[in-house]
């Protein structure tokens, strides 16, 4: 049974992803502790709120430093969920500028009105696509609704680094992805059965 690191950094919907990840049959603690870190099989970030709040308590606790020895030097696998990937941008502009982890190149933007009728924050179901094979989206059928809540958005520097995007204020990314690093603007543990086949994917890597 895989042994999977939840962040808590005083951010995050860490309850319902540490249930979704116990029912995908994996055994998940939620931790800021760099000895349950170092023992992690894979290591996931949740995150609501705001971006900057966020990546200075990360960095406060001294997470990205432990983090970052286990997925960039040891190669584990690692999921941010909504702000979650955000924070692995270079940087963002929500209420000011923040540098992120930069883990994938990029920048997180608001999402813009392209039609009256468009709303912002973007709060529901929409359509994931996907623009290439990608093994966290196995079984799970192209253009599936999965949900979302968010108003701003991860701008990918390279296109390698889009996995998929979603119809809304344009078009945005949905999944980015670089070796080991994935990351989903959706909540997987809120997406019903596609969300949790997502979340078992991730668990096999």
């Amino acid at each position: 049974m895989k042994k999977v690191a939840i962040l808590e950094y005083g951010m995050g919907n860490v309850d319902s992803v540490f249930r979704a990840v116990e029912e995908c049959g994996a055994n998940p603690v939620i931790t800021c502790a760099e000895a349950e870190i170092k023992n992690a099989d894979c290591i996931i970030l949740p995150g609501v709120g705001a971006f900057g709040d966020a990546i200075q308590n990360i960095r406060q606790r001294r997470l990205d430093e432990m983090v970052a020895e286990r997925v960039l030097d040891r190669g584990i696998p690692f999921l941010g969920i909504c702000l979650g990937m955000q924070l692995l941008a270079d940087k963002s502009y929500e209420f000011g500028e923040h540098r992120g982890l930069g883990w994938i190149r990029g920048e997180v933007v608001r999402l813009q009105q392209d039609s009256p009728s468009v709303r912002i924050p973007h709060v529901g179901w929409n359509e994931v696509c996907p623009e290439v094979d990608s093994p966290l989206l196995q079984g799970i059928r192209p253009g599936k609704d999965l949900y979302f809540v968010h108003s701003y958005h991860f701008v990918c520097e390279r296109a390698e680094n889009r996995l998929a995007t979603t119809p809304y204020c344009g078009g945005f990314t949905s999944i980015v992805g670089e070796k080991n690093i994935f990351g989903v603007q959706f909540h997987p543990e809120k997406s019903q059965r596609a969300g949790f086949q997502l979340l078992r994917n991730f668990l096999a890597l």
